[in-house]
């Protein structure tokens, strides 16, 4: 019989860790440190300019960090990087239907835009300048996602516009700035791979009120300043997502 008596020497042990709770905390631990460290944007990025809440794309430009554990964690970043590989298996598949997609510029650098000396700027998924008969003149720009089924249904069935207005911020300000007269929009669901893809026009008031947008955001930062927030209440849906709250609803203005 154990003898847990005080002062027998005795320590409780902590049941063991399973070789699949080891594996994710390996896993995870390193993604985590891989991630501290990545050299923050200096830019406020044209994937974030349909985002509704200014004050947090001030957050962002700014390079304020999360709020105390609303950092990413393993499982996040590892959500992001399943989504890097889905972009890659899609540009392989559009390929091979006879899409002539290209990915990166001939040095090897991404295809995008930089305005405001440097303050604005953004990295497409890539140019389609030929293919299969899409009723749009080539070339195209082309971004992709990869989503769960509630996001990926709700733009399925309500098309890009409606059903998530940061991508469809983020292709329009593309178009504004790279001269390209439409999109090939592209989502996986991750779920059961099914594919949604939409032809997004440009439309011009969309893009400028994107830009003035951008414009304002930018010149706040820069005098220190932060725009108003989405809310009237922290408790407001978006603001309980959002990795700032804390920050933000501590802040008097």
């Amino acid at each position: 019989m154990i003898d847990t008596n005080h002062g027998s020497g005795y320590v409780p042990q902590a049941p063991a860790l399973s070789p699949t709770e080891r594996v994710n905390i390996a896993i995870d631990s390193a993604l985590v440190y891989r991630q501290s460290l990545q050299t923050p944007r200096a830019y406020l990025g044209g994937s974030r300019l349909g985002e509704p809440c200014s004050r947090l794309l001030c957050y962002e430009l700014m390079g304020v960090p999360a709020d105390e554990g609303r950092e990413f964690t393993g499982r996040t970043l590892r959500i992001f990087e399943v989504g890097h590989r889905f972009e890659a298996m899609m540009a392989d598949w559009l390929t091979q239907a006879g899409f002539g997609l290209r990915i990166a510029k001939r040095d090897g650098s991404q295809f995008g835009f930089s305005i405001a000396g440097g303050k604005i700027a953004g990295h497409i998924d890539g140019v389609i300048t030929d293919g299969p008969v899409l009723e749009v003149p080539y070339p195209i720009g082309w971004e992709h996602k990869s989503l769960g089924d509630k996001g990926w249904s709700k733009i399925a069935n309500h098309g890009l516009r409606l059903g998530n207005e940061t991508y469809f911020g983020q292709v329009q300000i593309y178009m504004a700035y790279m001269d390209l007269p439409a999109f090939l929009f592209t989502a996986i669901n991750k779920n059961d791979e099914s594919i949604y893809a939409e032809i997004v026009r440009f439309d011009p008031a969309a893009a400028q009120a994107l830009s003035d947008k951008a414009v304002t955001i930018v010149s706040a930062v820069e005098r220190g300043e932060l725009l108003s927030r989405i809310a009237s209440q922290r408790d407001f849906y978006k603001c309980r997502m959002c990795n700032h709250q804390d920050r933000c609803w501590s802040d008097p203005n």
